[in-house]
């Protein structure tokens, strides 16, 4: 699988090569589908399968890698790249590995949806962005993609063989008064992920702050509930 080629080469050895990834749910060799689940900073893999199991269906893996030190990178994900290196790109090999995982255990690539919170949503969203197939899904709750800047072309010309996400469902939700998240750039990864052919629902709630809410979860059980029922 080729998914994690954007997160360097598939022998890289980064800070976070070496922790676990955590599985609650449906037994990864009994499940349909899969929900990678990337922690923000400061948490944990535990901690998020928290939330996964408030979505969770039968016959749906939850998995979740868990960062070193409980952070995937040092600084703001709006910092300069080169800053947040190499737990960024540790961390996007971190979600490609786990996208495997499940795809050697039968689940197909189109049955996973990669979801994240704050950090973890940063890099689950440059992670999908920089790596464009048919996924179950992205989730972007509260972050968007890493950088000072975002460069649409950049990513809708940068992949191989113009691989697009070929109307994969995403969701964005975030605060419009987030501190750590700039709503423009909630904007701007809508932009990136539409330029790649996703279906792209995005949501901008008033003075919720940084965290997730009922209708954000309601949302995407919709699109998990979907995974394990649609032909």
């Amino acid at each position: 699988m080729t998914a994690g080629s954007a997160a360097g080469p598939d022998d890289v050895e980064g800070p976070h090569q070496d922790q676990p990834l955590v599985a609650a749910g449906t037994p990864l060799e009994e499940s349909e589908a899969a929900v990678v689940l990337v922690h923000g900073r400061g948490a944990t893999a535990r901690s998020i399968l928290g939330m996964g199991e408030e979505i969770h269906e039968d016959g749906v893996a939850l998995l979740a890698p868990q960062a070193a030190r409980n952070e995937w990178y040092p600084n703001s994900f709006l910092a300069p790249v080169e800053s947040n290196e190499p737990g960024r790109t540790s961390g996007l090999r971190a979600i490609a590995d786990a996208i495997d995982e499940a795809v050697t255990a039968g689940v197909p690539t189109d049955r996973v949806v990669v979801l994240g919170f704050s950090q973890g949503a940063c890099l689950a969203s440059e992670f999908v962005a920089r790596n464009p197939r048919r996924y179950g899904g992205i989730v972007a709750l509260s972050g968007g993609l890493i950088g000072e800047s975002v460069d649409v072309e950049e990513y809708a010309h940068g992949t191989e063989n113009d691989a697009t996400f070929e109307g994969m469902p995403a969701f964005l939700g975030c605060s419009d008064v987030d501190p750590h998240i700039p709503k423009e750039r909630v904007h701007e990864t809508t932009r990136v992920l539409e330029a790649l052919s996703a279906d792209v629902t995005e949501r901008i709630y008033e003075g919720m702050g940084h965290g997730v809410n009922e209708d954000e979860l309601a949302f995407v059980s919709g699109m998990i509930e979907r995974l394990v029922t649609d032909e």
